[in-house]
């Protein structure tokens, strides 16, 4: 509905020009009257939404509660002229005399007064009106008239007619945010306006300015923003809502701005809002039959309430976003890299694996791969993922039993902020989140402490997960893909793995086949590791011989080592002589019956014993430590100091922690076993088990 507006002058004439420039201005959403003092048709007004009433209308102010009712809205109108009349003015030789002719002499000055302060101040204006004296006007042939020509003295050789004085921009700006209409400030007309009218309040203009390129910077931000956003003022009516809103809630901006938020979005609860004057948390709210999850900000300014935001945001908009920013990890490293063709080989084993593999990615049901170290499970777990109905999503790795429990369910989970000490600021995604719609590939599975198998069974039962530290239930779609190299079966018998967990992993079990096994592959992997690394050799009959007959303890990852070897070796035809050092000393040792000297017949030392020795420890205490090591290692445990110390004082094995810490550093310091500070502990390696197994064969020793 169209606002009054009531336009009042002194003059007739005045009164319908800055009606009529208002009408033009607003439009439709106005309606505008004009009254005249001197005509009479003030005591005819209508009641009106806004009262423009000029500064000459009156000549004594207690006559206005006669017309204008005292509880009604009143502007005072400025006025001002274009800026193409004051250039035209501009224009003038300096010095010139000029009649300025108006209505009434107060008009005069005002008019002139006007003038001068837009910088017309170089011409000399003589006040000329209706019973002025014409002796004033003897010598001059100028006359400046702002529409009043009817009054120029007769004979006057050139009349120039500036025109009606327009309403200044203020005037406008006023009557605009009067009437509820601010918004139109932005529109074409208004800014056209604006820049054709002259004025001298630079800072108001300046501040105006300032305050609208706010606003256009507040209503690009509310819509590049992907939530809803409604606001209102102290009086509870709507002044902002962006595109995302009018989506949400199925309501036209046009038909609801302006009007009481109680009336058109009742189920939001601003009013509640501005009385307690606290941010109401999101809740969720049925609004255009989605659920939307709505909080209601209170402004506040010096402790005053003067308006209230709130934001909408839909649940199936919250998680697509949340999928739009896990598809964007794909280019962070969570991506497969390998499909079933980079697995070569044409061995029966392989070619079966491949097949059985191939139709167990088309199902979501978790796969267990079992093989030995280095067989290449990571390589078809990538393979399953890249072969199922999930490969555009994430593939996400991670080897269980290479960390602690606690840094494990951390990186599994995820964390909120404060969770623990170190936790980072914000929180952090787990990989479980991270894989969401993707392929999630835990390593060495059996590694997961009695615990965290606890968790997983929940996640593989509910698809739901919970941060470390956190509160809120997060709900994941995530395929597993496990692999071991270990035999879960006696872990079940033995305790160390859940039963139940077993059975859901084991739903789709398949063995990868050792290097062994697969006969003449081993020849086609050498060939393509030698190509990768731009190698050019070839192998002898005799080579060829020892590789069928090899073991290959290290699989896959073993032979490639050697092809890495034999490409910087320079030997084109690789002889037995070329093979290295270790890969002969484990190949006698698989390929020959061990010998079991009699109990009467010594061994000699090894360097590193001799290394003991001389650092003054005894056999029993290196002995001892290389025993326990051993032992965790069949159990894929690791022993710091203080647990050995302590396993040491129940054997009754006397130990100090300094032979303790002397025995590890001579341990690392010929690779047999690796030393971790904090609870990752020491770990035995290949060698120090060679070195305890030979050992135990020998009961008496001798230097």
């Amino acid at each position: 509905m169209a606002k009054k507006v009531a336009v009042i002058a002194l003059d007739p004439m005045a009164s319908r020009f800055y009606g009529k420039q208002v009408q033009e201005l607003f439009g439709e959403y106005v309606e505008v009257k004009s009254y005249s003092v001197l005509a009479g048709t003030v005591s005819q007004m209508e009641r009106s939404d806004l009262y423009l009433m000029s500064t000459d209308a009156f000549d004594n102010r207690e006559d206005v509660p006669q017309y204008i009712p005292i509880d009604a809205q009143i502007s005072e109108i400025h006025v001002s002229y274009l800026w193409e009349v004051v250039k035209r003015l501009q224009a003038i030789p300096a010095g010139t005399k000029a009649l300025f002719v108006n209505l009434t002499e107060k008009m005069v000055r005002e008019a002139t007064a006007g003038l001068n302060q837009l910088g017309v101040n170089h011409l000399q204006f003589i006040p000329f009106y209706p019973g002025a004296d014409p002796a004033a006007a003897e010598g001059i042939d100028l006359a400046v008239t702002p529409d009043e020509e009817r009054y120029v003295p007769a004979g006057m050789k050139q009349v120039m007619n500036i025109g009606q004085r327009c309403l200044t921009s203020g005037t406008m700006i006023e009557a605009a945010l009067k009437l509820g209409l601010e918004e139109l400030l932005e529109t074409r007309p208004f800014q056209e306006y604006f820049s054709s009218i002259a004025t001298n309040t630079y800072s108001f203009d300046l501040m105006f300015a300032r305050t609208r390129r706010l606003e256009s910077q507040f209503d690009i931000l509310m819509e590049i923003l992907d939530e809803g956003i409604i606001g209102i003022n102290e009086r509870a009516e709507l002044f902002a809502m962006n595109e995302k809103a009018e989506e949400i809630t199925g309501l036209k901006r046009s038909l609801v701005m302006h009007r009481q938020a109680s009336t058109v979005l009742g189920n939001i609860p601003f009013l509640e809002c501005l009385k307690t004057k606290r941010k109401l948390e999101a809740k969720v709210t049925r609004i255009n039959g989605a659920n939307v999850a709505v909080s209601v900000s209170p402004v506040l300014r010096k402790g005053e309430c003067i308006g209230a935001f709130a934001i909408l945001q839909r649940f199936n908009d919250s998680e697509n976003r949340q999928n739009e920013l896990r598809s964007q990890l794909l280019h962070k490293g969570y991506r497969a890299k390998y499909t079933f063709d980079d697995v070569v080989g044409d061995s029966e084993g392989i070619r079966r694996t491949k097949q059985i593999l191939r139709k167990m990615a088309s199902t979501e049901s978790p796969v267990l791969l079992i093989g030995e170290t280095g067989t290449g499970k990571e390589l078809f777990a990538n393979a399953v993922h890249l072969a199922s109905s999930r490969a555009k999503g994430p593939f996400v790795a991670i080897n269980c039993g290479a960390m602690p429990e606690n840094l494990l369910e951390s990186e599994l989970f995820g964390y909120e902020e404060g969770a623990f000490t170190g936790a980072k600021k914000g929180g952090r995604p787990g990989l479980f989140e991270f894989a969401h719609h993707g392929t999630l590939f835990l390593d060495e599975v059996e590694g997961m402490s009695p615990a965290l198998q606890v968790k997983l069974l929940r996640v593989l039962q509910e698809h739901e997960i919970m941060r470390v530290g956190g509160n809120r239930i997060i709900h994941i779609d995530v395929r597993i893909v496990a692999a071991t190299n270990e035999s879960l079966e006696e872990k079940v018998r033995d305790g160390s793995f859940r039963r139940d967990l077993y059975y859901r992993l084991n739903t789709l079990p398949v063995l990868i086949p050792p290097l062994r096994a697969r006969g003449e592959d081993v020849f086609l992997l050498l060939e393509r590791f030698g190509r990768k690394l731009g190698g050019s050799f070839v192998l002898s009959e005799k080579v060829k011989g020892i590789f069928r007959e090899y073991s290959w303890p290290g699989n896959i990852r073993e032979l490639r080592n050697l092809a890495e070897y034999f490409t910087f070796t320079g030997s084109p035809v690789i002889t037995e002589e070329d093979l290295p050092p270790t890969f002969l000393y484990e190949r006698e040792e698989v390929q020959e019956e061990p010998f079991v000297p009699p109990k009467a017949e010594p061994r000699r030392l090894f360097e590193w014993e001799r290394a003991m020795e001389e650092k003054g420890i005894l056999p029993e205490a290196y002995g001892f430590v290389l025993k326990m090591l051993y032992q965790w290692s069949k159990s894929r445990e690791a022993g710091g100091r203080e647990r050995l110390l302590e396993r040491a004082r129940k054997e009754g094995v006397g130990l100090s922690q300094l032979e303790v810490r002397t025995v590890l550093g001579v341990f690392k310091e010929y690779g047999l076993a690796r030393v971790e500070r904090g609870r990752g502990g020491s770990r035995i390696t290949s060698a120090g088990q060679r070195c305890w197994e030979e050992m135990e064969r020998y009961q008496p020793r001798t230097n």
